[in-house]
């Protein structure tokens, strides 16, 4: 009886379904890993940001705008006598060929040398972006300018402050 039993267990065994592993209908997928190394932006000063001289007219007037572009151009208002020598600040960018690079310029606080409390609000003017070359340069060089409001109820001085330029890819 014994063997009649373990014969009837053997046939039922083979009537049952394949486990999932013995059969061939598997699927395979690929995919592709990507990963992009950057070189670090190295940012460098070339030059200060200078407006030279303003002379405030002697009538009274309201706001007037003395700007520096970035190529270093100034423009001075009827209501100012602007002289000296001007410069737009100068940066130079480096990293990896080939990419964008955006930069970031917030305005400044200028604050007169000597009395803290007399301030300038100094809006620069840089560009959005710029490209680093594929050339083997080393970097892309770029102007940042500015704007400063003065009125004839502004103190004199000489006004200070530091630029905080940052660069960042895109």
């Amino acid at each position: 009886m014994h063997r009649l039993w373990l014969a009837t267990v053997a046939a039922f065994a083979l009537t049952l379904p394949q486990p999932a592993g013995a059969q061939s209908n598997r699927s395979t997928v690929t995919a592709v890993a990507r990963a992009s190394v950057l070189k670090p932006l190295t940012l460098t000063g070339q030059q200060n940001l200078n407006f030279g001289t303003i002379l405030l007219g002697r009538s009274n007037f309201g706001a007037a705008v003395v700007s520096i572009s970035q190529t270093g151009a100034r423009s001075c208002p009827v209501q100012l006598t602007c002289s000296g020598a001007v410069s737009a600040a100068a940066y130079r960018v480096s990293g990896t060929n080939n990419q964008t690079v955006t930069i970031t310029a917030p305005p400044v606080v200028l604050v007169n040398v000597n009395n803290p409390a007399q301030t300038l609000m100094l809006r620069l003017d840089a560009p959005a972006s710029v490209s680093l070359p594929n050339s083997g340069n080393q970097g892309v060089q770029f102007g940042v300018g500015g704007s400063l409001t003065v009125s004839s109820a502004t103190p004199d001085g000489t006004y200070a402050g530091t630029l905080e330029v940052t660069v960042n890819y895109n």
